[in-house]
């Protein structure tokens, strides 16, 4: 039996399957595979499996709260295929992950974990310890991509409780009015918008933007508010999706109606479909790439 074995270039479902083979019959394994960072191979369906994989874990009520977080949250599935992870910044520097399962757990709590960053100037190779490129998010209010000045918002026909909560865990300078007048933007649902109600009507005369949102759920308001602010910090996209997903299958499991979620990435459709299958509803994902979603529903479909 060999003692060490070098892929290079694991690009493929089958290639990181050999490679977690290899690695647990005990022999040194080095390999090379696509991506910039860490998140990176966590973020790619196909690799993810070399930093030990994700799924979905769904909380209970109590242990959602004691956590304060979601029910639904992302959980390393089994050990990491490589110990250490190298990624390779330029020709003279690369970042280094001594310990890739700590990483990978610290990441998806929300956490960082410093890494070890050496390069060769003049000569001679140096060393320091720095955050991974993904800072954390500052304490304050988000700045706007644009500069824009905080606005006024009226929710009608949308659950105010639920616009201010997604506000202030957002971090967004947005205050929420009662009243038309005070209001520099008007956001509705759909269902609403399409009953051409007075308050609709008044705000199109007066020139107030209305912006119009799927449905009145928390993950759409989030979606609305982004969109609107154009926030320059990544919005936590997994967050937002299994939100999305938990909110369909609450629907889902109250009216047995088929809901079809926001278009989304491999990874994170995979997750979805993971997160259904948990509740034993039907799955099945829709058009193309970019706009490919998934579709959820009861039974067999």
């Amino acid at each position: 039996m060999p003692e060490v074995i070098v892929i290079d270039e694991i690009g493929t479902e089958l290639e990181a399957q050999a490679a977690r083979t290899i690695a647990e019959r005990g022999v040194q394994l080095v390999g090379t595979a696509h991506g910039n960072s860490l998140d990176n191979l966590m973020m790619n369906p196909t690799l993810s499996d070399l930093i030990g994989g994700i799924q979905t874990v769904t909380l209970g009520d109590e242990e959602a709260r004691r956590r304060g977080t979601q029910k639904s949250i992302l959980e390393r599935k089994a050990p990491p295929t490589f110990d250490v992870v190298v990624e390779i910044q330029s020709w003279e520097r690369v970042a280094i992950h001594p310990d890739v399962a700590a990483v990978v757990d610290a990441t998806l709590r929300g956490h960082l974990i410093p890494l070890e960053v050496r390069w060769f100037e003049n000569g001679e190779l140096k060393s320091e310890k720095a955050l991974p490129y993904s800072t954390p998010e500052p304490e304050g209010p988000r700045k706007l991509a644009r500069g824009d000045e905080p606005k006024n918002i009226l929710p009608f026909g949308i659950n105010r409780v639920r616009l201010e909560e997604s506000i202030r865990r957002m971090r967004l300078p947005v205050n929420v009015v009662s009243e038309l007048k005070d209001a520099d933007l008007l956001m509705t649902s759909k269902s609403h918008y399409r009953r051409e109600s007075q308050v609709l009507r008044d705000a199109e005369s007066r020139g107030t933007p209305i912006y119009v949102i799927r449905s009145d759920k928390t993950s759409q308001m989030e979606q609305g508010l982004a969109n609107i602010y154009r926030v320059e910090e990544r919005s936590d996209s997994v967050a937002l999706a299994l939100m999305e997903t938990e909110e369909a299958i609450e629907e889902i499991r109250r009216s047995g109606q088929t809901v079809e979620l926001s278009p989304q990435n491999a990874f994170i459709r995979r997750l979805q479909h993971q997160l259904a299958e948990k509740y034993n509803l039907g799955t099945k994902s829709t058009g193309k790439t970019p706009r490919r979603r998934v579709r959820i529903f009861a039974g067999d479909g």
